[in-house]
């Protein structure tokens, strides 16, 4: 694993990444944030060393270095996610690069169902903890010291620093931003009537990615924030069959308040 990462960081340094401060995972239908970039190299995960390849159709799978607000961003447009047949370490692999590149905060984005019924889709959710469902862990297998304890703490997974500052921007512009628990499943299959109600129980959103890279950034002390765009209304007394591009669409408008979010941020950190 860190040759993997030396190879693939020394191949992003020879194509003119330097220091980037922020990264940033843009999740399904989320991709338009990199067109607020100054954009200076956009590179495909083909053709990185080591990267997987995004096999979602939704995800466009570029890694993007720019610049915004003065500031040096990596940005993923696209991710990976464990239903596709990857380990969670390859899922969080370009976390670890990124960390390895320089960057000191990581902004992550996804697309997810309301499990609490008084969040509309369209809406925004800012994670502040999250409970993992997924039958594995990217910590697995021998610790790299390197970059983190064996037992790392997972008390405040989410930055609180970074979270409140989000909640202060949404405030000051007047975009509605929940707060709330996400809970990562395996998917690729939506949930029935029972799994809604169960998950309910816990949780304010369901998606199936972001927790292995949020458990990945906690492991190396890199500082984090997620947002969730609301896409479907899990109601399990009026479920109606979820088709992607309805999904897609919501994300989409959605997207708009996301990147004023994360533009703000970006400006005062």
């Amino acid at each position: 694993m860190l040759d993997r990462i030396k190879q693939t960081v020394d191949f992003l340094k020879d194509s003119g990444i330097v220091d980037p401060g922020i990264g940033i995972v843009l999740g399904t239908g989320l991709g338009k944030m990199v067109n607020e970039f100054s954009i200076i190299r956009a590179i495909d995960f083909s053709n990185i060393p080591n990267f997987p390849l995004a096999t979602v159709e939704s995800h466009s799978g570029k890694l993007i270095y720019g610049i915004l607000h003065g500031k040096k961003i990596l940005a993923m447009q696209g991710r990976f996610h464990y239903y596709e047949g990857y380990s969670l370490q390859e899922v969080t692999f370009p976390i670890r690069v990124m960390k390895s590149l320089g960057i000191r905060h990581l902004l992550l984005s996804n697309a997810a169902g309301a499990l609490n019924l008084s969040y509309k889709k369209g809406s925004l959710m800012l994670i502040e903890d999250h409970i993992n469902l997924l039958p594995d862990n990217p910590l697995r297998g021998k610790n790299l010291d390197e970059f983190g304890p064996r037992f790392p703490d997972m008390s405040r997974p989410y930055d609180g620093f970074l979270n409140s500052k989000l909640a202060e921007i949404a405030i000051r512009e007047k975009i509605v931003l929940h707060k709330g628990v996400y809970v990562s499943v395996l998917g690729p299959n939506l949930e029935t009537r029972a799994e809604y109600r169960m998950l309910a129980n816990f949780a304010d959103a369901v998606g199936m990615s972001t927790v292995p890279e949020v458990i990945v950034a906690n492991h190396m002390g890199l500082p984090c924030a997620a947002i969730s765009v609301l896409t479907d209304e899990c109601d399990p007394d009026q479920l109606v069959p979820a088709k992607i591009e309805d999904i897609l669409e919501i994300a989409g408008k959605a997207e708009i308040p996301l990147i004023r979010l994360f533009s703000q941020l970006i400006r005062e950190i």
